[in-house]
């Protein structure tokens, strides 16, 4: 930053245009558009911003304190920047959540609008009928994926009695609640919700299937999730009922089935497919995990077997989107929150993630919008 003034302090509204490129961090609109700005006082070369704070304690107020002080500085006459920050009254957060909800709050009424019923989000269901075939992992690394392709993407980890994205994103911290809405945190390009913010690790989830219908709902309509381009859903395995919720929640998604090679993985797998397929979800896709490991001599070793990915695919008539080779990285990424297709982009399980992306995107992408609304008998 300058430490001397430049010929000619700034005007507000020359600060005040400056300012409107500035997205809150968490919300993703402009904080000017927001009703953020609450003051903007010029004395020579300096000039003072003052921001009013969502909530009290916000965790990116340092972030908003940069953005701000970069938009600014830049201006012809500053000298120097000086942010303070507030805090949004009650009845403020109240008018904020409203909208954040398109100007239509609760008005009383118990339920919101579920956003996904009628909008040009595609909706992406990864699904498997067993679990530890990496699905969560698939679900990551392709939401990732998909966002460097410049998408808006949001994810919905509806595994709830086995959550891990929260950690597979390297996401650390809970979701922003403004009056009675849900600002979901990001990470790596990806929006994300999930059991995991409101569990502890270890804390086992017992609940019966009310209970988790009525999160689940609560993840779709009072989440605040804008306008993303794909909503990745990572689904439990098997069929059971939040399966079945998530299909009558999201009557367009498309179901990708994730699988290793073994025959007796894809036999279960297929029950997935079959499952989704009953209640009227379009299968638009497989694919292998673990298919093989390359070890450091150049050697494959097909150590969960081969075949069961393009058998199933065979069988669904649908493509094998791709075969995921089982790499240490993979695995050491979920672990610490750095998705492989960021941290090794030319590794060969990175490249196939890539490439499933651009396929969905562009050869696999829908032809009409689906409209149809789902009826479970």
């Amino acid at each position: 930053m300058p430490s001397e003034a430049r010929t000619g302090a700034p005007t507000e509204a020359q600060v005040l245009e400056a300012l409107r490129p500035v997205e809150d961090p968490e919300i993703h609109q402009s904080i000017v558009d927001l009703n953020m700005v609450r003051g903007i006082q010029i004395d020579g070369g300096n000039v003072k911003v003052t921001v009013a704070l969502t909530v009290a304690g916000c965790p990116m107020r340092a972030e908003i304190i940069r953005l701000v002080t970069d938009a600014v500085a830049p201006l012809a006459g500053v000298a120097h920047v000086d942010v303070d920050l507030g805090v949004m009254t009650d009845e403020e957060r109240a008018a904020l959540s409203q909208q954040l909800q398109g100007g239509h709050g609760n008005d009383g009424q118990e339920h919101r609008t579920n956003p996904f019923t009628d909008s040009n989000t595609r909706v992406l269901a990864i699904s498997s009928g067993k679990g530890g075939v990496g699905k969560s992992s698939v679900t990551t690394n392709l939401a990732v994926a998909l966002a460097q392709r410049g998408h808006k993407v949001a994810a919905i980890d509806a595994d709830v009695w086995g959550f891990s994205m929260p950690r597979m994103l390297g996401i650390d911290r809970p979701p922003t609640v403004i009056d009675d809405v849900i600002v979901p945190p990001d990470a790596n390009g990806v929006t994300l919700i999930s059991m995991g913010f409101f569990a502890r690790e270890d804390q086992p989830v017992v609940w019966r299937g009310p209970m988790l219908h009525k999160a689940l709902e609560q993840f779709l309509t009072d989440v605040h999730w804008g306008e993303p381009d794909y909503l990745i859903v990572d689904m439990p395995p098997g069929t059971g009922d939040i399966a079945l919720s998530m299909a009558q929640f999201l009557p367009r998604a498309e179901v990708i089935v994730v699988t290793t090679p073994q025959p007796a993985a894809q036999k279960v797998a297929q029950r997935a497919a079959y499952m989704a397929r009953k209640v009227n979800l379009q299968v638009v896709g497989v694919i292998e995990n673990m298919s093989w490991f390359l070890c450091d001599h150049g050697t494959e070793y097909r150590l969960f077997g081969e075949g069961g990915g393009q058998e199933l695919a065979e069988q669904l008539e649908v493509p094998l989107l791709g075969q995921i080779p089982l790499v240490p990285e993979l695995r050491a990424g979920a672990d610490c929150g750095e998705p492989i297709v960021v941290t090794h982009p030319d590794d060969p399980a990175s490249q196939v993630f890539g490439a499933i992306a651009e396929r969905l995107d562009v050869e696999l992408a829908p032809k009409r919008i689906y409209r149809t609304q789902l009826k479970i008998v």
